[in-house]
C-alpha cells in the first residue's frame, strides 16, 4: 500500500479560507438579490388600491380622497367621468396609477 502525501497545515488553512470567502460572496449576492426583490414588490400597494377602488365604486368613499398608507401617499381624484387613483412612495418617489371609469 502506498502512502499519500499529507497536506501541510498552511495548505489546509488556505483552502478553508478560500471556501469561506466563496460562501461569503455567494451569501452577499443572494442577500442583495432578495433585498432588491422585496423593495420592488408592488403587490401590497396594488392590493390596497384595488380595495380603495372597490370602496369608491360602491360609494363608500367620497372623491377627492387622500391618505398615507405604509410609506405611500395615495390620492383619488375625479377627472370627468373617470377617477384617477395615484400612489407615490414617500422615500423613492415610485408611482403607481390606476384610471377607473365611474358608473353612475
Amino acid at each position: 500500500m502506498r502512502k499519500i502525501k499529507a497536506s501541510t497545515l498552511m495548505e489546509t488553512m488556505v483552502a478553508t479560507v478560500l471556501i469561506v470567502v466563496v460562501f461569503m460572496i455567494a451569501s452577499l449576492v443572494m442577500n442583495t438579490l432578495m433585498a432588491a426583490q422585496v423593495k420592488s414588490n408592488l403587490s401590497p400597494i396594488k392590493e390596497h388600491l384595488q380595495q380603495l377602488e372597490y370602496a369608491c365604486m360602491n360609494k363608500q368613499l367620497t372623491v377627492p380622497y387622500y391618505e398615507e398608507w405604509k410609506g405611500w401617499e395615495i390620492a383619488l381624484t375625479q377627472e370627468g367621468a373617470m377617477i384617477l387613483i395615484e400612489a407615490t412612495h414617500l422615500d423613492n418617489q415610485k408611482q403607481v396609477e390606476t384610471l377607473v371609469i365611474q358608473n353612475e
